[in-house]
């Protein structure tokens, strides 16, 4: 699931510049319609069918930038490098010469349509594995030449042509089952209307939908949907038959998908709200207006994957519905606004205005099921993914190699390079993937400055260090690329003994008297739902039921640690003391949503100034525990009394 979250992210960047060009087109079209070709439809057409025409090549680039790791724009060269390769390999007049013959025609309908998302997806997936795998490779001197990122397009042609030659007899024989497939349900009347409705969302990521769309909009079956629709009266089409392929996806295409858009709209995380309705206005604007659906779609399809199932589930049910019913409608470019307009008198039209009356239906229905399926299954529709953590200011200009030791005892302690498959930290510990859990040294990682070790599942590991753990998830970075790093030491610490946690320091007991920092119930530290509070592994403190919505300073201090997503600050009294104040439990995955820090780091603060601000109510409705734990880091033996 993690890999099509990040593939999801990467298609949001070619998908960004689609509704606009959508919009061109749709209005291109309009014109066209209305009073004939002229210069403004043509120029317009022509500017956004530029981008939409070639939305596969858009993908085959994007997907191989955002699915590297740190992308120089190398990986963008090697995308179009198998785009290139594959679909010219691929191509008709190619393969009438790779099969002998002389006319085009002879070939195989299935390599005219070879040019579609799914290809460019693969291909791209390939630029971007190319580019991981062998930008640092290094070549004997007489290759030298080819060695590190020179290597990797080379690298991507090979591999693109074993795809294209798998391809080469694996594309026709889906195409045409897929035909064959499409003849057999239009039989079934309404209910394969139905299938079919379900059957083109469902292939659209893969592009194979053309095919279905060949049987039922055009002749390959005898229907011929579309264009005796657009006939009229003098074409072949049937009153009150003619349109039954195409009326259901007006109510979804206008009004659902639209819904859907606002449902993703109001749970995107509040930092990130502009940034969804830049990519979900436009597009559900398109998706009504001129019936282009991919750029909405694309948006949610991999980052939620269930959720564009339960798209296709209702696309069928609305084109079976529409086929049961007495009313009927056609299009010529998509089911948009335009074209149902364009069509309303169209003598093959049969109560159109019954398409509106469903459409109202289907947005509530999409905003309603949408809304709950994302809120209750925490699904990573746009503006709520799994983003890289950013550092504050300060952290960004610390110098990269001051845990550089610290950091190869860790990958070492956790298995080795090969056994760490994804690294991330939050306000206070390391969050890993590793390959293997019984490869991890506990005592290793301790004795290298971990406070302690936690293995939360087959393949999760979380290694507690301190508030200074962003810092060596940097170092630790750099030794799992293999670049080079400073070997110096934290200001005024030996690297190998320093231990910025409740491990570290000389322990001496002590009562704090501290303001209480947010107004509740105070709890024992046991009473805590996450074990490395619940035991100190951290450090010893108490815990606070939350019935306020601020955290404040709780004596007079520095800042020295304001998390960038808000949940979490890190505080040094006066008297040299470090607190941990923690908003709620694995709230880090919040990113940000519901926290708005008050202070920067490095401020001064007196008791009762105000730290940050938090919502309990959507750290609740997020399916996370607002219970906020107060650490003492520095003194193991200090125990923590409100006055």
């Amino acid at each position: 699931m993690k890999f099509f979250q990040r593939l999801g992210r990467s298609i949001m960047l070619p998908v960004a510049v689609l509704p606009v060009a959508a919009i061109l087109v749709g209005i291109s079209y309009w014109i066209t319609s209305v009073a004939g070709s002229n210069l403004v439809s043509t120029f317009l057409a022509a500017a956004g069918g530029a981008l939409i025409d070639n939305m596969a090549l858009l993908f085959a680039i994007g997907i191989s930038i955002g699915m590297a790791n740190k992308s120089d724009g190398t990986s963008a060269l090697a995308g179009l490098v198998s785009w290139l390769t594959v679909t010219t390999l691929l191509n008709p007049a190619t393969v009438a010469g790779l099969i002998g013959v002389e006319d085009v025609a002879e070939v195989d309908p299935a390599f005219g349509k070879v040019q579609n998302v799914f290809i460019g997806i693969i291909c791209g997936l390939i630029g971007a594995w190319a580019y991981n795998r062998f930008k640092d490779v290094k070549l004997p001197d007489a290759l030298s030449f080819f060695s590190g990122k020179r290597s990797v397009a080379i690298v991507t042609a090979g591999v693109s042509l074993v795809v294209a030659a798998v391809l080469f007899f694996v594309w026709p024989v889906v195409y045409t089952g897929l035909v064959i497939f499409g003849e057999w349900i239009s039989t079934l009347g309404p209910v394969g209307a139905g299938i079919y409705g379900f059957l083109n969302r469902l292939l659209i990521p893969l592009g194979l939908h053309h095919a279905l769309n060949s049987v039922f909009w055009f002749d390959v079956a005898g229907i011929n949907d579309l264009n005796n629709f657009l006939a009229g009266s003098g074409g072949e089409g049937v009153f009150g038959v003619t349109g039954q392929y195409m009326t259901g996806f007006f109510p979804i295409m206008m009004f659902g998908l639209p819904g859907a858009a606002l449902a993703m709209y109001v749970t995107a995380k509040t930092k990130r709200k502009k940034m969804a309705s830049g990519i979900l206005l436009s597009a559900a604007f398109a998706s009504f207006f001129v019936g282009v659906t991919e750029p909405l779609e694309f948006a949610f399809m991999f980052l939620a994957p269930w959720l564009y199932l339960v798209h296709a589930v209702f696309t069928g049910i609305s084109v079976f519905i529409a086929a049961l019913l007495p009313t009927r409608m056609g299009f010529g470019f998509s089911a948009g606004f335009i074209d149902l307009v364009l069509g309303w008198m169209n003598p093959l039209a049969q109560n159109p205005w019954m398409i509106p009356v469903m459409g109202v239906f289907w947005f509530a229905v999409y905003f309603v099921v949408f809304r709950f399926l994302i809120l209750k299954f925490r699904l990573k529709t746009p503006g709520r993914e799994d983003d890289d953590e950013s550092l504050d200011a300060s952290a960004a200009t610390a110098p990269r190699g001051d845990y550089a030791d610290t950091a190869e005892r860790f990958v070492a302690g956790l298995g080795g390079k090969d056994n760490i498959v994804q690294l991330d930290n939050c306000a206070t510990r390391l969050r890993l993937e590793v390959a293997d859990t019984s490869r991890v040294d506990d005592a290793a990682l301790k004795r290298a400055g971990a406070a302690g070790t936690i293995v939360s599942g087959a393949k999760s590991v979380q290694v507690v260090y301190g508030l200074n753990v962003q810092f060596v998830k940097d170092a630790m970075d750099d030794v799992l690329a293999g670049r080079s790093v400073t070997r110096s030491a934290p200001a005024g610490s030996d690297a190998r003994t320093e231990t910025p946690h409740a491990a570290g320091g000389t322990a001496t007991a002590t009562v704090i008297r501290l303001t209480q920092p947010v107004a509740g119930a105070v709890l024992p530290l046991s009473a805590v739902p996450d074990p490395v509070f619940a035991q100190g592994t951290m450090g010893p403190g108490v815990a606070i039921e939350p019935s306020g919505d601020t955290v404040v300073a709780p004596a007079e201090g520095t800042v020295t640690t304001v998390f960038p997503t808000g949940h979490a600050i890190g505080v040094t009294l006066d008297d040299g003391t470090e607190l941990l104040i923690h908003v709620g439990i694995d709230t880090v995955d919040m990113k940000g949503s519901g926290f708005q820090p008050l202070v920067q780091q490095g401020e001064r603060v007196h008791a009762g100034r105000p730290l940050l601000r938090f919502d309990a109510a959507a750290i609740r409705s997020a399916g996370y525990n607002p219970i906020t734990p107060v650490i003492v880091l520095n003194n193991a033996q200090a125990t923590i009394e409100f006055v």
